[in-house]
């Protein structure tokens, strides 16, 4: 009994050894699994592969909705190095970045934009070479205020030689550099182009002389998701461009009543007129044509002077001023005034017919060879010059005066 006992060890010890890996038995593979000898054993032989200590992190967090779109994206690791970052939003544009110098981490060049999903991939390495991955997305915030800039003159549009950039924005911008700097005005062929704040909501931009025919202008829209005051933020981000036709520019003398009329550096026309009476001065000054009408109504209600004058169907006008200037066609006058008398509320006027259909008429012909962008200068007005944001007047300030209102 004793004897019988004291074998039955030698036989589970035998057992065991013949199991673990020679050539006897139902034993496997001799533990050489599919951990290559580094991991930890398991049933049936395997082993279980090692786990990267290298732990990367995603900022904004995976599932953040409501995150920040004024910082950038930060992809950071511990243990280890990054091998390849990529931020992508839902259209597929990637955000771009940069990895440090230890490669321990990657910032994206820009904070992402507002109101918008993203997807991050990551991939790193610890000291053994053992790779580990992260895949976040988030969604960052809509901004509860915001503000546009409406601009002029339109895409697409053709216009004259002393036409700026002007931008009117929604509301009132306090960070003026920083929507400055978001704003950018190139030309072809390239020419120095600077910007002019004239109050908190409009900035213009125009180069120092007038453009040359046939450039071709680009605004750069880059305003969203800047901050233009403390929590309003820009929308926009968009590309205008325009054309400058043949250079056209006029100068109304009231002293001879006379309009003359360059194209291209020839005159082209001169034109009798009749301007502000001496109660009812004009402005002098260089004043840029912003809309045309074939016929519009003038009203002296809308400009401070009472009911003196209600006429319905002025032909051919053109806005020289906000403030209600116009060089228009005039046929409720004696043809005698023309080229003999100022006698206008202000405004230039050309003999016209009633109807603007007349084409024999000066009116008619000026109005005709005009379009939006030229210059009418005033000169012998008896009044000051126009204020330079009465209209797109901004002609009238000198090229330092100018560069002096530019924030950048």
């Amino acid at each position: 009994m004793l004897a019988g006992l004291i074998g039955a060890p030698v036989l589970l010890l035998a057992a065991c050894n013949d199991n673990s890996g020679g050539n006897g038995g139902s034993g496997g593979s001799g533990g050489s699994g599919s951990g290559g000898g580094n991991g930890t054993p398991g049933s049936g032989g395997g082993s279980t592969p090692k786990t990267s200590t290298a732990v990367i992190t995603v900022s904004p967090a995976d599932g953040a909705t409501g995150a920040s779109f004024s910082e950038p994206v930060k992809v950071t690791v511990s243990n280890g190095t990054l091998s390849s970052v990529k931020v992508t939003d839902s259209t597929g544009k990637e955000l771009a970045g940069q990895l440090s110098a230890d490669n321990t981490s990657w910032t994206s060049a820009a904070a992402p934009a507002s109101g918008t999903k993203y997807s991050v991939t990551a991939s790193g390495v610890d000291k053994d070479k053992l790779e580990a991955d992260a895949n976040a997305t988030f969604t960052t915030a809509t901004p509860a205020n915001t503000f546009v800039g409406y601009f002029t003159p339109e895409d697409g549009s053709v216009v004259g030689v002393g036409m700026p950039v002007s931008i009117n924005f929604s509301k009132p911008v306090t960070d003026k550099k920083a929507v400055q700097s978001a704003i950018t005005v190139i030309a072809e062929p390239g020419v120095e182009i600077v910007g002019h704040w004239f109050s908190s909501t409009r900035l213009d931009f125009r180069p120092q002389e007038y453009w040359a025919k046939g450039t071709k202008v680009t605004l750069k829209l880059r305003l969203k998701d800047v901050e233009g005051a403390k929590g309003v933020y820009g929308t926009q981000s968009k590309d205008v461009s325009f054309t400058i036709g043949r250079a056209q520019t006029s100068v109304a003398d009231l002293a001879t009543k006379k309009l003359t009329v360059t194209t291209d550096g020839q005159v082209s026309a001169v034109y009798k007129i009749s301007g502000g009476a001496p109660e009812h001065t004009t402005w002098g000054g260089k004043m840029v044509i912003s809309e045309q009408f074939t016929q519009t109504r003038m009203n002296s209600q809308t400009v401070n002077l009472g009911s003196e004058y209600d006429i319905a169907d002025v032909p051919h006008a053109q806005r020289l001023t906000t403030s209600g200037t116009f060089i228009h066609g005039n046929y409720w006058s004696s043809s005698s005034i023309f080229g003999g008398q100022n006698t206008s509320h202000g405004c230039v006027g050309l003999q016209d017919a009633k109807g603007a259909q007349d084409s024999s008429t000066d009116g008619f012909k000026f109005y005709k060879s005009s379009m939006v962008g030229d210059v009418v200068e005033v000169v012998n007005s008896g009044d000051k010059t126009v204020a330079p944001d009465n209209g797109l007047n901004g002609w009238n300030l000198s090229w330092a005066d100018w560069k002096a209102g530019s924030a950048v």
